[in-house]
């Protein structure tokens, strides 16, 4: 019996991981994406090893999975139709992170396909642990960074140091500072909750003491992070500025977080669980490896690629566009009146012009996309108004907010741009539009977008920026942007209804 036990749980891993194997073949794009993401990324790069340590979990806890009774459940291949349209979904609509979800979420329906739902039990851990290879967070650097500053410009000015700060950016008396995406804290992060749930998995055995410990990887770094920037800047305040500038910066910031979670797994162990006894594994049980359950799987997700290459398909749109001519006072100018211009990435269309009345002057940008691909998107974390460290320009702020034009609500993300040493500075107006609706809201975006190609509807859509130049008066800049607006705003939304209709 136990050598019949032995060879059927052979053959029912074989197949899992040959099924796996097929999977990643199938959906070869998704999982070729968060290897190149964890290739290029510091942040990401503990991606590799989620595998191999899950792998190693299930290997450590095997006496205890061969005693789980197998056997395939039909009901997991609706749950899998779920996730692959989902991962359709979010493929056509470059969703990346939510494809990347799907793709590792039919990994671990997988199991439950070929083995049962007690073996989706037994092994939840190890499985759930997977779904950190995907590469997510970078959505949480603005809050973070926003957070960072907040403390430590709080925890500075409690000391009696005077700070004057203007959006991220801050001063004191020895130097300036801003907190850029490095300094946001997110590697800290994810490094911690990569250790942390870890290890409250392998040192505890009662539910909420993992959970308890696991939302204390979280919450501790966000606060040590901001300890963290704040003993920077009192070091090179009190050194002159002479520390923590260069490659110490870094040393410092990844000495402290070696301090912090040394400091985290030390409390931890107070309450270890690890060295009780165990209770004995219950005697292995044969396994049955389920063919059918396997080649219905391949079948069904070989569809979802086949219908993305049949949408991928369709040929593009090349309207002729213009910008609106000039209105109530408004003349179009060739001279700009700044360098500066949005860092936008794979448009079809691009427009540029520049309108002066008296001595107020607008840029109008307007990237137009036909269709919706990978890095030709309206939506991508590749089109912002200025990159991290620019020589010349710093973004000072960004808010989402809502302005009337004409009669009409328009909703629209505010930035405020300055240049090196404050000499001058640049209001922007920034939302988008989508077969006749204007917005701001990302998500929606991307959400309206995909489902239109999703259903094979037209999926056209444009970014258009507006911006103008100011020294003090934000207010009088705004007032520039509205009256612009309300003369050419019609007219250029005509032209991007257009573009869209045959």
């Amino acid at each position: 019996m136990e050598i019949e036990a032995r060879t059927s749980w052979r053959r029912a891993v074989l197949l899992l991981a040959l099924t796996w194997l097929g999977v990643a073949a199938l959906l070869q794009p998704t999982f070729m994406s968060m290897a190149r993401i964890w290739e290029r990324s510091e942040t990401f790069a503990h991606g590799y090893v989620i595998l191999p340590i899950a792998l190693w979990l299930t290997w450590r806890n095997r006496h205890v999975l061969a005693g789980v009774t197998t056997a395939p459940d039909w009901r997991a291949l609706g749950v899998i139709l779920l996730l692959g349209l989902g991962w359709l979904a979010a493929r056509i609509g470059g969703v990346l992170v939510i494809e990347q979800y799907a793709l590792v979420g039919i990994l671990v329906a997988t199991v439950w396909l070929l083995m049962g739902l007690a073996m989706l039990r037994a092994a939840a851990f190890p499985l759930a642990f997977l779904l950190l290879m995907v590469p997510n967070g970078e959505g949480l650097i603005p809050h973070m960074i926003e957070f960072t500053a907040d403390f430590t410009v709080a925890a500075v000015q409690l000391i009696g140091i005077p700070v004057h700060r203007e959006g991220t950016f801050f001063s004191l008396p020895s130097g300036e500072w801003s907190v850029v995406e490095g300094c946001s804290g997110l590697r800290y992060l994810i490094a911690s909750i990569t250790l942390g749930v870890l290890y409250a998995y392998l040192t505890y055995r009662t539910l909420w003491k993992r959970v308890a410990f696991s939302l204390a990887a979280v919450i501790v770094p966000i606060f040590a992070n901001g300890m963290r920037a704040t003993l920077i800047v009192l070091i090179a305040h009190y050194s002159d500025m002479k520390l923590a500038l260069g490659v110490d910066h870094f040393i410092y910031g990844w000495v402290w977080f070696g301090i912090v979670m040394l400091a985290m797994f030390w409390v931890g162990l107070i309450w270890r669980e690890d060295l009780d006894d165990a209770p004995p594994p219950p005697p292995a049980v044969v396994a049955r490896p389920a063919y059918v359950q396997a080649a219905a799987l391949g079948a069904l997700l070989a569809l979802f690629p086949l219908y993305e290459g049949y949408l991928g398909g369709r040929a593009i749109a090349t309207p002729t566009l213009a910008l609106p001519a000039p209105a109530q006072g408004w003349q179009r100018v060739e001279a700009p009146f700044s360098t500066w211009e949005p860092h936008w990435i794979g448009m079809d269309r691009k427009l540029l012009g520049h309108y002066r009345k008296d001595d107020r002057q607008v840029m109008v940008f307007v990237a137009w996309y036909g269709a919706q691909r990978q890095d030709a998107e309206l939506i991508n974390s590749q089109n912002f108004m200025i990159p991290e460290k620019h020589p010349e320009w710093r973004n000072m702020r960004r808010t989402v907010t809502q302005t009337e034009i004409a009669g009409k609500p328009l909703p629209m993300a505010e930035s405020g741009l300055m240049g090196q040493g404050g000499a001058q500075r640049i209001l922007v107006w920034q939302w988008h539009r989508i077969r006749g609706t204007d917005g701001i809201n990302p998500y929606r975006a991307k959400l309206d977008l995909a489902l239109a190609k999703l259903m094979g509807r037209p999926d056209e859509a444009a970014a258009i920026i507006v911006a103008t130049p100011y020294t003090e008066d934000a207010k009088a800049a705004a007032a520039t942007l509205g009256e612009f607006l309300a003369a050419h705003k019609a007219a250029l939304d005509e032209q991007m209804d257009q573009a869209g209709k045959p």
